[in-house]
């Protein structure tokens, strides 16, 4: 089915990114014989539709930046994939779409180096102007916290449409797929994510960014937990510090 036969209401939808049907079609080549390639891409196109039937309106179509290649309805194609290819896809090959989509821009960006405070400073207003543009449309509801030379820069999410779709349409399980590519992401800068929640699991999807030597990446190891999230622990130092205050208290109690 053409692209443009589909029947979205184009003045408030977008279609997936041209690279997003690209990725999207690899997969299924890699999945299914030749004559079943194009009958299984239009029920992914067919379900996308049907997404986009009973979704938001208020996201800001073409004028919205995070409706681009990687964005909210790039998410909403690969999950369209995903229900449609669930019994050949994998949680690895979701993660390799959305990290085919996003990361190419960031590999342009090599030069950066985030563990120099000139770099630190310029994302620090990046995400500023980030803020700006999330404030205008009120897709994400973005928080980010005043620069400060000597700590990490820190900003959060409380609302994410595609965290919200995810929920809505019970495919929270494929979240950490799409979300992980944030990680891999500031690796590409020098720098590294510090990551407890996000708004997939939790309340809001938290962002502490440093550079990759930053002393603080000791205190929060990375993991990925049994969702296959990429995540960051607690500080380790100060849950031990607990644990002998706590433990002090209670010898002396019984002394």
């Amino acid at each position: 089915m053409k692209d443009s036969e589909l029947q979205i209401d184009r003045s408030c939808h977008v279609l997936y990114s041209k690279t997003c049907k690209k990725e999207i079609q690899s997969k299924i080549a890699l999945h299914y014989p030749e004559a079943e390639r194009e009958v299984i891409w239009e029920k992914v196109q067919r379900q996308y539709v049907d997404f986009l039937s009973n979704w938001r309106k208020d996201l800001g179509g073409k004028r919205n930046f995070h409706n681009g290649a990687g964005g909210t309805y790039d998410c909403i194609a690969i999950m369209s994939y995903y229900v449609v290819c669930k019994p050949v896809t994998s949680f690895r090959e979701i993660e390799e779409i959305e990290e085919n989509l996003i990361l190419p821009s960031f590999r342009k960006l090599k030069f950066v180096n985030c563990n120099k405070p000139f770099w630190k400073k310029l994302m620090h207003m990046a995400f500023l102007r980030a803020k700006a543009g999330c404030d205008k449309w009120h897709d994400y509801e973005m928080t980010v916290a005043p620069y400060e030379k000597n700590k990490p820069i820190y900003y959060e999410f409380t609302a994410c449409p595609a965290a919200e779709f995810a929920i809505r349409n019970g495919l929270t399980e494929i979240m950490p797929a799409l979300c992980n590519v944030d990680f891999a992401a500031m690796e590409l800068l020098r720098a590294r994510l510090v990551r407890t929640t996000t708004c997939a699991n939790g309340c809001k999807c938290d962002y502490t960014i440093c550079g990759d030597q930053d002393p603080y990446l000791k205190e929060h190891p990375e993991y990925r937990d049994e969702n296959g999230y990429r995540r960051n622990r607690e500080c380790c130092f100060k849950h031990t510090v607990t644990g002998i205050i706590l433990l002090f208290c209670f010898f002396t109690q019984w002394v």
